[in-house]
């Protein structure tokens, strides 16, 4: 894997959340606590590497249809933990790198 946060859209959602341990964080550009979670993003995609980490940008413009189908979100942002396709875990608003770190080791690296 490749230790870097990933872009997700639409044309990489399945391929993506389908892999052994997935984290996608959902956002929008006007979103203040979205902007402050991406150095946190970055920091846990270099701590697990083989953990697949990515951004879907809720707010461009076609980008993600598809995956405003499949969820709805009163809150960005928005963490979801996929193992194999199976969403395990939703948390709404800003994680702190400790609890998202945490998270991850409890649910996706067993």
């Amino acid at each position: 894997m490749s230790g870097i946060v990933e872009d997700v859209s639409d044309a990489n959602y399945k391929e993506f959340t389908d892999a052994l341990a997935a984290v996608v964080a959902y956002g929008i550009a006007s979103c203040e606590p979205c902007t402050q979670y991406d150095p946190i993003l970055d920091e846990t995609a270099a701590k697990f590497p083989q953990v697949k980490i990515g951004k879907a940008k809720m707010h461009v413009p076609g980008r993600c249809r598809e995956i405003k189908k499949l969820h709805s979100f009163e809150t960005y942002p928005t963490t979801h933990l996929f193992a194999k396709g199976k969403l395990l875990l939703t948390r709404e608003g800003k994680l702190e790198a400790e609890e998202l770190a945490a998270l991850i080791s409890d649910h996706l690296l067993k």
